[in-house]
């Protein structure tokens, strides 16, 4: 037998098969077909299927509604004493709440993501404007970039404070938030800080 009978086929290269396939958020969750029910937020709520892209917008203002509303909520988690800095660790807490969050719901973790951004952003707020050195309080429209900043502030505070020297591990209360955000259930702490500044620019119109 001749040294060319006894040669392998050669292997087909990777991935020819689903090289067309679209790529899914942490290898699992798929990002298209994401269904937006507040258009003044949707230009601001980027889905990709990229978690960490290594800081490449620090440099650029505004650049940050570009990167992915997954990462954004992942660095927003890492404002905390216990996390900060540490982003494989809060990647891997919040990969594990959107499968905690999939079991419950059934649904995609991401379209349950941007459900809970929609109901947790705040409409209206209040400044102070002085008057004659009287500072009075005004109600004023909230920005669309900044509404989804309250969002992701609320649910990363709401998920600290429910986790933070409790029995409750961090993914578990992170799913929490999500499910009752994106259901607009008043007890999450991100509609319920929504709601109470909604109603203190009430007062003040």
């Amino acid at each position: 037998m001749s040294a060319d009978d006894e040669a392998p086929e050669p292997d087909a290269p990777a991935g020819t098969d689903d090289e067309d396939a679209p790529a899914k958020l942490f290898g699992e969750w798929e990002v298209t077909d994401i269904e937006y029910s507040d258009p003044s937020t949707e230009r601001y709520i980027t889905v990709t299927p990229i978690a960490h892209t290594m800081g490449r917008h620090a440099g650029k203002q505004f650049q940050k509604s570009e990167i992915s509303i997954v990462e954004r909520l992942i660095n927003r988690l890492m404002q905390t004493e216990e996390n900060t800095g540490d982003k494989q660790k809060v990647m891997r807490i919040t990969r594990d709440a959107f499968d905690i969050v999939h079991e419950r719901t059934d649904e995609n973790p991401v379209q349950v993501l941007v459900s809970a951004v929609e109901n947790a952003a705040p409409r209206e707020e209040t400044v102070r404007l002085k008057y004659g050195g009287i500072s009075v309080p005004k109600a004023v429209d909230v920005a669309p970039q900044r509404r989804v900043d309250q969002a992701l502030k609320f649910i990363a505070e709401g998920v600290y404070s429910d986790s933070f020297k409790t029995p409750t591990d961090a993914e578990e209360a992170l799913a929490n938030q999500l499910t009752a955000a994106a259901n607009d259930d008043v007890s999450a702490y991100a509609v319920n800080q929504k709601e109470e500044k909604e109603r203190v620019a009430a007062a003040a119109r």
